[in-house]
């Protein structure tokens, strides 16, 4: 199962790494790092610079993409070259992912019309003007179309996809081999959990 992810400038470096590590983890799996032209991409924290081995071209038909969301997410939006591989790449994927504010890209390029999806909870309303309904989810399954909800959840979505792709064995041994097996020390991972006020203060990292 060959995995694509785009890279775009200000991309958010979990939405990469988070599901790169699930499914690079996943016996016959291999994720490959893609963008306009191969070499180094850096992230919307301007420090974290990941490199792409292969371009669109030299990826035109991958198994599976994952779309990354990020501060970059908005202006990728008008990036011909990125939604026309995802277009592109799209037909022949066995699965179409994104995480966070990718599935905004994947609106973009005409795939989300009509479905449901979700996003980061900052630009869920967002996706009804790609032709989406916003669903507050962690992970969104339409057919082949999956998302995947803000940075952290595309853990949660490629376990997702590996345990329908391959088998709930084989997703249940990556887990555990990365430990996945949070406890956050607080209670505010959600705005409907967090405490008064901390959604705004979220507001401000973010935009």
């Amino acid at each position: 199962m060959h995995v694509a992810i785009p890279l775009y400038p200000r991309f958010t470096a979990l939405d990469v790494v988070g599901p790169y590590t699930v499914l690079a983890f996943a016996p016959g799996w291999t994720v490959t790092l893609v963008a306009a032209q191969a070499g180094p991409v850096t992230d919307d924290q301007g420090s974290l610079t990941l490199t792409a081995t292969a371009s669109y071209a030299d990826v035109d038909r991958p198994d599976v993409i994952v779309v990354p969301g990020g501060l970059g997410t908005l202006e990728a939006m008008s990036d011909e070259a990125l939604l026309a591989w995802i277009q592109q790449a799209h037909e022949h994927t066995r699965w179409t992912t994104s995480v966070c504010s990718g599935s905004l890209l994947l609106g973009a390029a005409g795939l989300l019309e009509g479905l449901e999806a979700t996003s980061h909870w900052a630009v869920l309303d967002m996706l009804r003007q790609v032709g989406a309904e916003p669903v507050s989810e962690r992970v969104v399954a339409q057919g082949k179309i999956v998302t995947a909800a803000g940075v952290s959840a595309g853990i949660d979505m490629a376990l997702t996809l590996l345990g329908q792709a391959a088998d709930v064995a084989t997703a249940q041994a990556v887990q555990l081999a990365i430990e996945y097996d949070p406890h956050p020390p607080f209670h505010a991972g959600s705005p409907k959990t967090a405490p008064e006020g901390t959604s705004e203060r979220a507001l401000k990292l973010i935009t």
